[in-house]
């Protein structure tokens, strides 16, 4: 095996590939991809390919603010909509900076070693609010509101106890806020004990309000005069609301079906927000809302076309069966590379798609691959040489698709897919069938799926109701599904001996204070 190593690191030290260039989708003159977004009466400032970008309200060609190579987000403009202010790493770490509208040097106003998140302005634009973990330490660090002058100077501390987003309203007497993040803020529909209401607080008497709630994500709050809108997943997509403070009414802004609302910004007499990558702006006296026109080009190094060195970036590396060449998986290309003679095979060419998980079949004669070149996964069946085209099966249900493993008698393929299903599908037929399911996500993500030697069972791992492990066995040929362990120990890692009379795997009968997500056991 090291000679093999050292051979495959060797040869992929030469290999190339043109780098991807689909990270901007643009229809006609319109990018996406755009994030962020902040407004004020004649522009509209945001986030796109780690920098800062304005352009007028009206659309069209944007100016970019910043040409950092690191992370430059959370742009919001003043409220005179001459100054952006912004979070960046210039110095290694997230801090707040400022820039002039029209462009410019950036200059640094907080030093500190925590991550100083942009929010917005005080009204008067003297001040730059900003959300930070600078005073707490500890498994889950408590964010606090802070000002500091947009001229430089020291940072003064809000009274709230804890706040992650939010914004002050245009009196500067009251805050709405969000008093902390979601444990992923990408997940949809969570209703766990991480979501919060909107608080609206008075900052001098401390009391609180907030919209009507019962268990949603509602993030992202904007003040336009005495109403705070929002973004809420209550109707089961993330779309705007807003909540009147004086009439105390809940309205629902937008309707969207498809994509979430992902952040949200408001002033100069409209909102703007970021959905399915365009920015949109909203008029909140008729809730009509259009997407904002806008292109945003640049001289990207990262979407030029050039030549990689793909040796530090192989993510799976396996043998073909007869031990004479590797199966490598490496910056979204599949190669095969010699043991000892031979050629480099780049089996895929495609830069602009990326392949993942590589299987060689036990006969050795097809190499098993999910590549999204078509728009989603999709399984593709090639020969190991990769002199004829490469045969597409689309698979049941778009989702993420891992551990492709093809059965011994090289007639089947089984994978697992981000809904926690197995499936198997038929080689000749290419049809997939579900026949296993785990119905708990955390604390692990894997089932383990393993092929006996005979080819007519598949043994996998799945939770109980009590969040230990067992192991579940599969007939193929009857369709019929068995626990194998009893459910007292936690089980993972099946693996089948040569003959196929027994199942080996690791077991635990003292596992229980790690069985659960929510171990609080070390936290002393």
């Amino acid at each position: 095996m090291p000679s093999i190593m050292n051979r495959s690191h060797s040869l992929l030290a030469r290999v190339a590939v043109a780098a991807p260039m689909l990270v901007a989708s643009v229809l006609g003159a319109q990018t996406r991809m755009l994030r962020q977004p902040s407004v004020s009466a004649a522009n509209i400032a945001f986030a796109y390919a780690q920098n800062i970008w304005v352009v007028s309200r009206a659309g069209g060609p944007a100016k970019r603010l910043t040409s950092f190579q690191g992370a430059t987000e959370y742009p919001k403009i003043s409220p005179d909509g001459k100054t952006v202010a912004f979070s960046a790493e210039y110095g290694g770490n997230v801090d707040v900076y400022v820039v002039s509208i029209d462009g410019g040097e950036p200059r640094r106003l907080t030093w500190n070693g925590a991550p100083d998140v942009v929010q917005g302005w005080t009204p008067d634009g003297k001040s730059v609010l900003f959300a930070s973990t600078r005073e707490t330490n500890g498994p889950t660090a408590a964010p606090k509101f802070y000002t500091v002058p947009a001229t430089g100077g020291v940072e003064v501390a809000l009274p709230l106890n804890r706040a992650f987003q939010g914004r002050l309203s245009p009196d500067g007497k009251r805050a709405a806020y969000r008093m902390n993040n979601s444990w992923d803020e990408e997940r949809r529909n969570y209703r766990g004990g991480k979501n919060r209401p909107i608080w609206i607080v008075d900052l001098k008497t401390l009391d609180l309000e907030s919209p009507p709630w019962k268990d949603s994500k509602d993030m992202e709050p904007a003040w336009l005069g005495d109403v705070v809108y929002f973004i809420s997943d209550r109707d089961g997509v993330a779309n705007v609301w807003s909540y009147d403070t004086k009439s105390k009414k809940l309205t629902q802004c937008t309707d969207f079906s498809d994509f979430d609302v992902k952040t949200l910004d408001a002033g100069a007499g409209a909102v703007v927000f970021e959905q399915a990558g365009y920015i949109h702006e909203l008029d909140p006296k008729t809730n009509k809302h259009k997407v904002v026109s806008i292109s945003a080009t640049g001289d990207f190094p990262w979407m030029m076309p050039g030549w990689k060195d793909v040796t530090g970036r192989i993510s799976t590396i396996t043998l073909s069966p007869t031990g004479k060449r590797a199966l490598i998986e490496a910056r979204g290309e599949i190669f095969t590379v010699p043991a000892d003679k031979g050629d480099v095979r780049n089996l895929t060419n495609s830069s602009a798609s990326a392949e993942r998980d590589p299987a060689w079949s036990p006969d050795g004669k097809s190499i098993s691959y999910f590549s999204d070149k078509s728009g989603e996964y999709k399984l593709y069946i090639e020969a190991q040489d990769g002199l004829t085209p490469a045969r597409e099966i689309s698979l049941p249900n778009n989702k993420h698709y891992y551990t492709p493993a093809w059965s011994p008698d090289s007639k089947k393929i089984l994978y697992t897919d981000t809904d926690l299903k197995l499936w198997v599908l038929d080689v000749a037929s290419g049809q997939a069938k579900s026949v296993g399911e785990d119905p708990w996500m955390v604390p692990t993500r894997t089932m383990n799926p393993v092929w006996s030697p005979d080819s007519k069972w598949i043994a996998y791992v799945k939770h109980l109701n009590s969040l230990y492990k067992a192991i579940a066995a599969y007939n193929v040929e009857t369709g019929v599904t068995k626990q194998v362990t009893d459910g007292l120990s936690d089980v993972i890692s099946p693996a089948w001996d040569a003959s196929g009379k027994y199942l080996w795997f690791f077991a635990s009968t003292d596992y229980g204070l790690k069985s659960q997500w929510l171990d609080m056991s070390n936290y002393d």
